[in-house]
């Protein structure tokens, strides 16, 4: 019998277990202070190393539970998914603080955060408007942007955050109206006269001194006309010369827009 053999079964359950635990992943911040991961979670997040810094943040809320620093971890932790473009990571990120932290003191940044994510991923929406099919876009995150938006400029009047999110309010409001006003003019240049007239009527009725609504009110009278429905054509003409006595849509027709109409930020 080899010398192996003879040794104790238990005592070699117990060097395989060792072994195992000795392989165990050593967690560098064990020593340190809720100060130091939060600078370090920082740093990184600074050098863009996004993944590292929302583990550092995760672990501050666990060692920093119950005071203000677990809080700003948890807005910071949603503000790096959102430097990273995880959009949904960081809505849910904040959806939990402002569930957690109703009456916190920094409401109104969370609230401006949250419409700043979907601000931000509806860019990406409305980037390439004019060259995709527009019967087909969702205006979901650009309508909860602005509700977050709102929300803030109305609990916060006074806010840091306040002047710019009702700047980006009024943008929302601009591009929503614009995108029903592309799709009334997709469905008009298809022969969709019907289609066309519901969704120029819906940028008119909805949102009000928009600059779009110049166009919405043209495809009104264009697609009355091509319906015959010579009464509805000449109202929807006498509102645009009203509204807009200087406008050029009906000598020249249509506009080419060399930039996209909605590139501001």
């Amino acid at each position: 019998m080899s010398r192996l053999s003879s040794v104790p079964l238990a005592l070699v359950a117990a060097a395989v277990l060792l072994q195992g635990c000795s392989s165990t992943p050593k967690d560098e911040t064990a020593n340190w202070s809720p100060n130091k991961i939060y600078s370090e979670a920082q740093d990184e997040r600074n050098s863009g190393n996004f993944d590292k810094a929302v583990v550092l943040y995760e672990k501050l809320e666990g060692r920093a539970a119950g005071t203000p620093l677990a809080q700003q971890a948890q807005l910071d932790k949603a503000f790096t998914h959102y430097k990273a473009g995880e959009q949904a990571q960081g809505l849910a990120a904040i959806d939990r603080f402002i569930k957690l932290h109703p009456a916190s003191p920094a409401m109104d940044y969370a609230l401006y955060l949250k419409g700043l994510i979907n601000f931000n991923d509806n860019l990406g929406l409305f980037g390439s408007l004019s060259r995709q099919d527009l019967s087909e876009r969702d205006q979901k995150a650009a309508k909860e942007s602005f509700e977050s938006f709102r929300e803030l400029v109305t609990r916060f009047p006074d806010s840091r955050y306040s002047a710019d999110a009702r700047a980006r309010m009024t943008y929302i409001i601009n591009s929503l109206a614009q995108y029903e006003v592309h799709v009334a003019r997709y469905y008009f240049t298809r022969g969709a006269y019907v289609a066309a007239i519901n969704r120029a009527q819906s940028a008119v009725a909805e949102y009000a001194d928009a600059p779009a609504l110049e166009e919405a009110l043209y495809i009104l009278v264009r697609s009355y006309d091509a319906l015959g429905m010579t009464e509805l054509r000449d109202d929807a003409r006498r509102v645009l010369t009203a509204s807009y006595p200087r406008t050029e849509y009906l000598s020249g027709g249509f506009k080419q827009r060399d930039e996209p109409w909605w590139k501001l930020w």
